[in-house]
């Protein structure tokens, strides 16, 4: 099955772009379903009828899905939250407490995307298209897999026969605090190990492709500057970035001549900042975009001749490699000009300058207040190296 995820900040139309892809993949006779994890459900007014948590058919060969977040969580999560709601009580906090406590940020997205198995496993649909949550923050929780699948083989198993036999005892300690039964453990270990089998098939580049969506405006992009550069550092593969709302040239005189000035040259710094991933545009469109004919012709002025489904990009974008005290950040850049090349380090933006390219990205938190040491190129890619901080901002950072 292939899956394309679709993430950008709120308001960009990425939902539209998403249904619209499903509407001509569906054409193509690829079965297919479009699936929200958003908690700000749009699909169903995308086309205009009521979407459920379950598949309804739109068209042939189409299917819609708004996942219900809070089934999602009692589903996966329900054991955990009668438990600890039983804590809550123990210690005196309010039910709301209880609830606001273990719910934490993403999580419900997260269990969301979980629904990626089910689908994966039906083998029902030829095609997944996924609108998920603004700027992929949830993408971020799913990183961590060598530390669930180290803790889950190392750890969890003692933590599991230690609760057990320890059950009895710190219930007479603590008067009534109940520690973990087996099934709040099982629930833990199948809820890990889910998490875990969804990030091994968003990591496979030959299944899922995620798909940032941008406006042409200074806000958007650097949001979408971020969200690129961890989704690189993660190693999931960004193999687009479509472009929504785009004015056509008609547009450049007149009331509208300012506005398509200034979209000009964020075009052009979005070729450059998410340089070597393709750049697909999508047009400022007359009317609306509601309803299967109107995704259609979207879909059609996005992707042209293009087929949706297609890998459009594989590959590196970025890459970030510890040696000792030292990292280098490798990027991929392999028409730039090597004779001109200037780095301008300010804060977490890096901007990379070489004769009429010019570049800015945002650094990981880990490279924040490292100095620049030196910059070469090997082979295609422009590695930069970054020293060791100083002892004063490795105090501060330790005190924070």
């Amino acid at each position: 099955m292939r899956i394309i995820v679709y993430t950008g900040k709120g308001g960009v139309g990425k939902t539209s772009v998403a249904a619209a892809t499903a509407v001509q993949l569906a054409t193509q006779g690829l079965r297919t379903l479009v699936m929200s994890t958003d908690a700000a459900h749009n699909l169903s007014d995308c086309f205009q009828l009521s979407l459920g948590a379950e598949p309804v058919q739109i068209t042939e060969n189409l299917w819609g899905q708004e996942i219900d977040n809070i089934q999602e969580t009692e589903k996966n999560w329900g054991a955990m939250q009668t438990w600890f709601s039983g804590v809550i009580d123990w210690s005196g906090l309010s039910e709301v407490s209880a609830e606001e406590m273990i719910a934490f940020p993403g999580m419900e997205e997260l269990f969301s995307l979980l629904k990626i198995i089910d689908h994966a496993k039906s083998k029902k649909f030829d095609v997944l298209i996924v609108d998920c949550a603004p700027t992929g923050e949830t993408l971020r929780l799913l990183s961590y897999p060598n530390v669930l699948t180290w803790w889950l083989d190392k750890i969890f198993p003692y933590q599991r026969r230690f609760a057990k036999l320890a059950r009895p005892v710190a219930k007479w300690a603590t008067g009534g605090l109940e520690l973990p039964n087996d099934e709040v453990m099982g629930e833990t270990e199948r809820l890990f190990r889910k998490v875990i089998d969804v990030q091994n098939i968003l990591l496979d580049h030959q299944t899922t492709s995620i798909r940032i969506v941008v406006n042409p405006e200074k806000i958007v992009i650097s949001e979408a500057e971020r969200a690129f550069t961890y989704l690189n550092l993660y190693g999931f593969n960004t193999d687009a970035i479509i472009v929504n709302r785009v004015l056509p040239e008609e547009a450049g005189v007149g009331y509208w001549a300012e506005w398509k000035e200034k979209q000009n040259g964020y075009l052009q710094e979005i070729q450059h900042s998410f340089h070597p991933v393709p750049v697909l545009q999508a047009p400022m469109m007359k009317s609306e975009v509601v309803g299967v004919s109107a995704l259609n012709e979207l879909a059609q002025a996005a992707y042209q001749i293009k087929n949706p489904a297609d890998i459009f990009y594989e590959g590196k974008a970025q890459e970030l490699v510890k040696k000792e005290e030292e990292y280098q950040l490798y990027l991929a850049l392999p028409f730039l000009d090597r004779t001109q090349l200037n780095l301008a380090q300010r804060g977490d933006e890096l901007t990379i300058q070489a004769g009429s390219y010019r570049r800015k990205m945002f650094l990981p938190r880990v490279l924040l207040n490292r100095p620049i040491l030196g910059a070469r190129f090997i082979e295609q890619r422009l590695c930069i190296t970054f020293g060791e901080r100083t002892q004063n901002e490795k105090g501060e950072q330790a005190n924070d």
